[in-house]
């Protein structure tokens, strides 16, 4: 195997795919091979490249790139390289040290305080081809603590991958380390809120969703289950606590033993700033371990680089909690960023938390802030306290997807947001439709009496809309855990922009709230307020070329156009192409953890394949030339497979229930086109606009006897109300 390292005077180049290319410098002569935070692994299989070194001069060439360097301490001058791809108009050189236009953005630490937008970190992808990942952080030990600074006083990588986005993120992951798989419950719905229940209060609540029939599998306990309003003066901030406020929760074990009955994981809130201080519960164990001058109430102060301080933090502190029957821990750390390692303490927490979560559980977990690149590694993130407003909605698919660009897939928002603004019932509809159809859906308020986002909260139409969808979440579980499975095993990411699937389409990058949620469905929330003459959402969408389908109702349409889309308060743009294959959990309030019913929903117009994966085993559908096929293969030795029923839904329609085993089915027999009526939707889409009746009959009996597609847009091409032909247009519009 050709040795892929090449040294040339002090600079150190590593070939490590023939699109990505480690590039260090070091005065000493000396290079990191160690690990650091961000780069797990540099072992990659062997590649193909070439050499040309003369006295004053090195390059190196692969398929992708031609790298260029004349020695010395690196400059633009010295050290530049070629890419070859044409994605730039005037250059397609990268110069050591200079910006990277066309960026496609990464992710940021939090969007604590944010109302609307806010700049991204760069991530590993761009428009014109290629990126640069620059390692600064520490190396680490075999046993995963800091050890140090890198040797290495320079040490990057160059991606150059030009629009193969997928190949980029999984030569990254093989980098810096895969995303670990998540527990199965993490993808159901949370129900979280700041605010200060009692034991009693928040059963009453789990009981009240039970009997709404609105699944729940996390009950989250913010800051109020310990102490905060009776802690002495004398020891500071309230804001970090490990004693359980017994006038709330009298008896915690108990309490949290009833949510575990209930069906839900249970995750406490952890603000761990100030240490572990004398008025804890747990404080005399904690200074016998630390050996703390008790009579002094010396803290133990939190700081992570002292492996004291951690095994008390773990074995008796969270180890006592754990015990009691906490699950995993959301860390809300804000406090801070030095640390005597030179570490980010934040990154600290994360890396130790999941290791520690991982030891205990063997399927970690935790709910933390992002951390940098590498923090993949430690999911779940937490976004942070958002602002309640619809420009804080309207960034958050773009905010989620583009996070994919670094790695980092698996967000959890404030799902409905968390401070400030008004009650809106539309724009807490809008968000929890969009939790939906996201990484996490946690639904979150702050500590008011006024924000909470429980369903019977709110009128009977938005309430319904939100009760139906937090069942279809959980319904959606059997293919959220595949992409989960996939994620880990494969990176392939949940959570998609458009430009992955399609790169080299400049509608597929101006679209950037529209995202793919797993390799089946393509989904644009809805995060404006309504059009009232209409009585409608709108927002603008690219269906690429072939086949679409609305996922819910079934409409087709023909792709290869962008067109504004409307729907309404109740309803949300979802789209399956052609020979797309959805599973689902038929019975979503069972909280199941391997459904016993599963429903497929298979949409028409194309052969199709899904692999459905859960823990040990998978089953294969298929769909050739008009026949469906069912194999589950299995590593357990039991009869669950061969008596778990399937439902089928072809085109819209239920055609066949109740089978059982392998199987196939000839969808041939049934109808192919959905049974999409024109004239009951145009119907049902003027009765709700508030425009002017005569318009409203005079459309309707003219429009209503057109069958052809053609002749119904010449129809409402020719409407006299210049100021209205363009929304009813696409407002009628049903696909040709």
């Amino acid at each position: 195997m050709k040795n892929n390292k090449i040294i040339f005077e002090k600079a150190r180049f590593t070939v490590l795919t023939e699109q990505l290319i480690r590039i260090e410098y070091s005065e000493t002569g000396q290079f990191e091979e160690g690990q650091t935070q961000i780069v797990q692994n540099r072992n990659f299989p062997a590649v193909d490249f070439d050499v040309i070194e003369k006295e004053n001069s090195l390059e190196i060439l692969t398929s992708s790139v031609h790298l260029y360097y004349t020695g010395g301490e690196f400059s633009k001058s010295n050290l530049f390289a070629d890419v070859k791809f044409n994605f730039s108009v005037y250059s397609n050189r990268w110069y050591f040290g200079e910006a990277i236009e066309d960026n496609l953005g990464g992710t940021t630490r939090t969007l604590d305080k944010i109302d609307g937008s806010c700049r991204l970190e760069d991530g590993i992808m761009s428009k014109n081809g290629y990126a640069v990942l620059t390692d600064h952080s520490l190396v680490l030990t075999e046993n995963g603590d800091i050890a140090g600074q890198s040797v290495s006083g320079v040490d990057l990588y160059l991606f150059a991958y030009g629009r193969d986005y997928r190949s980029a993120l999984r030569d990254y992951y093989l980098l810096t380390g895969p995303t670990p798989a998540l527990p199965r419950f993490a993808l159901g719905n949370w129900w979280s809120r700041y605010y200060a229940y009692s034991s009693a209060s928040y059963l009453a609540l789990m009981d009240r969703f039970a009997a709404e029939k609105i699944p729940l599998s996390v009950a989250v306990i913010d800051m109020d289950w310990h102490r905060v309003s009776d802690v002495p003066a004398k020891y500071g901030s309230s804001w970090t606590g490990y004693s359980w406020n017994k006038k709330l929760f009298p008896e915690p074990e108990k309490f949290l033993s009833a949510l575990h009955r209930r069906g839900v994981k249970v995750t406490l809130n952890d603000h761990p700033a100030d240490g572990v201080r004398a008025f804890e519960d747990i404080y005399p164990v904690v200074a016998e371990r630390m050996d703390l001058d008790k009579g002094l109430e010396e803290a133990a102060k939190f700081d992570f680089d002292n492996p004291e301080f951690r095994a008390a933090y773990f074995e008796d502190v969270h180890g006592l909690l754990e015990q009691y029957g906490t699950d995993f821990w959301w860390l809300d750390w804000q406090q801070g960023a030095i640390s005597s390692s030179g570490a980010d303490p934040l990154w600290l927490l994360n890396h130790y938390q999941y290791a520690d979560s991982l030891k205990k559980s063997g399927n970690g977990m935790l709910l933390s802030r992002y951390a940098g690149p590498g923090s993949h590694r430690y999911p779940i993130g937490f976004s942070g306290d958002t602002v309640i407003s619809w420009a804080s909605l309207d960034f958050q698919p773009y905010f989620t997807s583009t996070a994919t660009n670094i790695g980092y897939t698996w967000w959890s928002h404030d799902i409905g947001g968390h401070m400030q603004g008004s009650k809106d019932a539309e724009l807490t509809l809008r968000w929890i439709q969009y939790g939906v159809f996201s990484p996490i859906n946690r639904l979150h308020s702050s500590k008011s009496e006024f924000t909470s986002k429980e369903p019977w909260h709110f009128d009977t139409v938005i309430s319904s809309s939100m009760k139906n969808f937090l069942r279809l979440r959980h319904e959606l579980i059997p293919y959220l855990y595949t992409a989960n499975l996939r994620t880990a095993q494969e990176g392939r990411a949940l959570i998609e922009p458009l430009y992955y699937e399609y790169p080299l389409d400049d509608a597929a990058y101006r679209h950037p709230n529209q995202y793919f949620f797993g390799e089946q469905l393509m989904v644009a929330p809805m995060t404006k307020k309504m059009n009232t003459e209409l009585q409608m959402s709108d927002v603008e969408v690219w269906l690429p070329k072939g086949t679409w389908y609305d996922f819910f109702t079934g409409q087709r349409y023909d792709g290869d156009v962008e067109l504004k889309v409307f729907r309404e308060i109740t309803e949300m743009p979802v789209f399956a192409r052609a020979g797309s294959i959805i599973p689902m959990d038929k019975n979503p309030l069972k909280n199941e953890e391997v459904p016993s019913e599963i429903i497929w929903r298979i949409f028409p117009g194309a052969d199709g394949q899904y692999v459905l994966l859960e823990d040990g085993q998978k089953t294969t559908v298929k769909v050739t030339d008009g026949v469906l096929s069912v194999l589950t293969e299995s590593e357990k030795q039991d009869d669950f497979l061969s008596v778990r029923k399937h439902t089928i839904i072809y085109a819209g329609r239920e055609v066949a229930t109740n089978l059982t085993g392998n199987f196939e089915l000839d969808l041939k027999i049934f109808s192919a086109e959905f049974d999409w009526d024109f004239k009951e939707n145009l119907f049902r889409r003027l009765d709700i606009a508030e425009i002017d009746y005569v318009d409203k009959d005079d459309i309707f009996s003219r429009l209503s006897v057109l069958t052809a597609f053609d002749k119904r847009v010449a129809f409402v091409k020719s409407l006299k109300n210049v100021d209205l032909q363009d929304n009813l247009f696409e407002l009628l519009y049903s696909g040709k």
